[in-house]
């Protein structure tokens, strides 16, 4: 697997013809004109499998995995007709994704929070079904339409009801598990007309150059607090914040259908409802099932069985008394809130400090991906590179008068193999710009451009990744460089002057 291998790359041909963890051509596979579509299937799904390095190391790391595994498939027939063949035989085969996104689909699924999962009641699915109708994200017969994808890609997306808010990222997800056509539209591209996006002669300006030289030093965080103020925080929050609702049971009473047939009953539409009521159980459950309280809100917030027992002796007793109503969701918002709060103690006692090592300039020429170009936005006059690629219609705008600025020298789109290490995962900071010197207060910016500024609408896990970048170019740069989150470029304008 040495680079200095004369040979140009290991080909493997095997029964089907794929190339097998190859250093140079990673994944590659060649297709029969067949008919088949087992084999079609197969030989597709052969070819995709992780690269590896020059040393045998599986590459997965999400900072690059995306740009270093891609599948080249050579076929004999063209790749407009092989891939539109290939989607339609996989779509239709998708027998167990639902393709309706209605109320009865929703209930009772499971929302993957970091502090557990959440049942989506009938109240929440019913709110969600509204929520698509009525924005016009779904048709007449509550199928996905092209204007939801539209909206998710533009970052217009329509706010969720307030009692799905928290659940945002997990909501949004359900709603993609729901087939829609438009997931496999313009998913292919001819690689004999690739197009590059290069390096231009701002690259090699002096002004890029010193922005460069002072973000890209790295640095290791540290967090040092006090178990006291932490756990007087969480009592603080609990007592305030939690409410547990009782327990509910929905009652559907319905018929079997007369002609119904085994792929009926395996969807479930081989009965027809007739009626349904919710009930409450608003009394304390009794209960054979034993639950160990401290260890599952232990286990949920990394904090020890002493810590979660003295955060629980402190709190009310009325609050405390919740736990008999509902156990499992007193367990399970007990623990977002003590996590809501240790994320907020970690933010204000995190402490970045500098190492020797620096990011490599060899993150801007690392090769990429088939990048698709039906996003770029031409930057001839500012960027680094020739184009743009950008996730929102805020950002095309804001890129297009970053690009025609005359107070702007040089900027970048950060490339994602420059992160800032944070205590909730990487971070990968948007844009580094480089003012002309005297005619605003800070030279060098730092920006993370989104659609709104308001933490109501920042994740919390964003939330706290934004600040800890604040400290992050606060400890390694001088005041002449700042870091700041921007809706447009009228705001840039109005920090740095």
């Amino acid at each position: 697997l040495s680079f200095r291998e004369p040979a140009r790359f290991i080909f493997s041909h095997s029964a089907l013809r794929e190339g097998w963890d190859n250093p140079n051509v990673f994944v590659i596979c060649t297709l029969k004109h067949s008919d088949n579509t087992v084999t079609r299937r197969q030989e597709v799904g052969r070819g995709l499998r992780l690269c590896v390095n020059q040393n045998g190391d599986r590459i997965d790391h999400p900072a690059i995995v995306h740009d270093v595994n891609v599948l080249t498939v050579v076929a004999s027939e063209s790749y407009k007709d092989f891939v539109t063949a290939l989607q339609k035989d996989i779509s239709e085969s998708l027998t167990a994704r639902p393709r309706f996104a209605t109320e009865k689909y929703f209930t009772g699924k499971l929302l993957k929070m970091d502090t557990g999962d959440v049942a989506v009641i009938p109240r929440m699915a019913s709110q969600i079904e509204f929520y698509l109708i009525q924005n016009g994200y779904v048709d007449f017969e509550k199928r996905i339409v092209d204007k939801y994808h539209d909206a998710k890609k533009d970052g217009s997306i329509a706010a969720l009801p307030a009692e799905l808010a928290p659940y945002a990222e997990q909501v949004f997800k359900l709603i993609d598990s729901v087939f829609s056509d438009a997931d496999l539209a313009d998913q292919f591209t001819d690689e004999r007309k690739k197009r590059v996006n290069p390096l231009n002669a701002n690259y090699q300006k002096q002004e890029f150059k010193d922005l460069w030289n002072k973000i890209n030093r790295k640095a290791v965080y540290s967090v040092h607090f006090e178990t006291d103020e932490l756990v007087g925080k969480c009592v603080k929050a609990l007592d305030k914040e939690l409410k547990i609702s009782p327990l509910q049971y929905t009652i559907q009473r319905g018929e079997q259908t007369e002609q119904a047939s085994f792929d009926d009953l395996k969807s479930g539409d081989a009965f027809v409802l007739k009626d349904n009521v919710t009930e409450y159980n608003r009394k304390s459950i009794k209960s054979q099932v034993k639950y160990d309280l401290l260890g599952k809100i232990a286990e949920t917030t990394k904090l020890t069985r002493s810590t979660v027992a003295a955060i629980l002796q402190g709190i009310r007793f009325d609050t405390f008394g919740q736990y008999s109503v509902n156990p499992e969701d007193f367990l399970l918002n007990a623990a977002r809130i003590i996590n809501e709060q240790k994320a907020t103690v970690i933010i204000e006692h995190l402490a970045y400090n500098p190492v020797d090592d620096t990011h490599s300039s060899d993150i801007f020429t690392a090769a990429k991906a088939k990048e698709d170009f039906s996003k770029a936005v031409a930057t001839p006059n500012r960027h680094i590179y020739d184009y743009v690629f950008t996730d929102s219609t805020n950002e095309k705008n804001f890129v297009k008068e970053l690009d025609t600025s005359r107070e702007i020298v040089v900027y970048a789109k950060l490339p994602r193999g420059f992160s800032i290490p944070t205590p909730v995962g990487d971070y990968n900071p948007d844009w580094a710009i480089a003012f002309e010197e005297g005619k605003v207060k800070h030279i060098y910016f730092i920006a993370e451009t989104k659609g709104s500024m308001s933490s109501m609408e920042l994740r919390k896990i964003e939330e706290c990744k934004i600040e800890c970048a604040r400290k992050f170019f606060t400890k390694i740069t001088s005041d002449q460089v700042r870091y700041e989150i921007v809706t447009d470029y009228a705001k840039l304008m109005e920090l740095v002057k």
